[in-house]
């Protein structure tokens, strides 16, 4: 997996971001006996994982993301496919927008400030590397984390994981989530079998039981080429690297 999918990915796809993002797009079907996401019901943990869009919260939308523990409270992650590409660059306006729920913004958006990925994504779209930590800035003198909370990032906890995975398609207004048990799909890849994980869910966390960050949707074929398997790079030292160079 040395070079970028040729599939698509789960990021927007809208007429509005076409110049911005490549075009994406995904088929429908899963896993048989597989389960489905359901809407999300509202809770605090919950609230820290929300929309990154263009502008405001109501623009056109790129992905899911989410509030990460940091000793500057104002760090999310979410995959580096969403906000950065080798040939469109860094996008530009991006907002977040936790707990977004029915055009409702409940804790505000916070402007993106700054984005940190390897520099092998960065140089070749590497899905090894769909990785990012996304700087926000503070709004009414709060950082991120002091309004919604965050979750740690969890490392090197292997396969085999429950997790909870929670996330934003762009045709609703609403998140989805669903429990999963996590299953290797590489040695450095990961994957969960639920439905209903279309365009927009890319970034989503997956919290396990103990409430930390393990994964988020994305890596191989950019999070998966149906709504039924998602994937996620394995959280082991190359992304406990990357928080220490975006907390550095």
């Amino acid at each position: 997996m040395a070079s970028r999918p040729a599939r698509p990915a789960r990021t927007a796809r809208t007429a509005a971001l076409a110049a911005l993002l490549l075009a994406t797009g995904t088929a429908c079907g899963g896993q048989d006996g597989a389960p489905t996401a359901e809407v999300a019901q509202q809770s605090p943990a919950r609230d820290r994982i929300g929309t990154l869009s263009i502008h405001t919260a109501q623009g056109p939308r790129a992905c899911t993301a989410s509030v990460v523990n940091s000793p500057r409270r104002n760090l999310l992650v979410t995959a580096a496919h969403c906000v950065q590409s080798r040939r469109i660059g860094l996008l530009d306006g991006l907002v977040f927008t936790p707990g977004y729920r029915n055009g409702s913004t409940p804790y505000g958006t916070w402007p993106v400030q700054a984005i940190t990925v390897d520099p092998r994504w960065a140089a070749d779209d590497d899905p090894e590397y769909d990785v990012a930590f996304v700087t926000v800035g503070p709004v009414g003198g709060r950082q991120v984390e002091d309004a919604v909370g965050g979750n740690p990032i969890g490392t090197g906890q292997g396969f085999g994981l429950s997790v909870s995975v929670t996330g934003y398609p762009n045709e609703s207004d609403e998140p989805i989530t669903c429990a999963a048990r996590t299953s290797s799909q590489s040695a450095t890849q990961e994957r969960f079998d639920c439905g209903g994980y279309t365009d927009g869910t890319s970034g989503s966390p997956w919290v396990s039981g103990d409430g930390a960050v393990v994964g988020v949707i994305g890596g191989y074929q950019e999070g998966g080429d149906t709504p039924g398997t998602s994937y996620s790079v394995t959280f082991d030292r190359r992304v406990s690297d990357l928080y220490r160079k975006a907390t550095g």
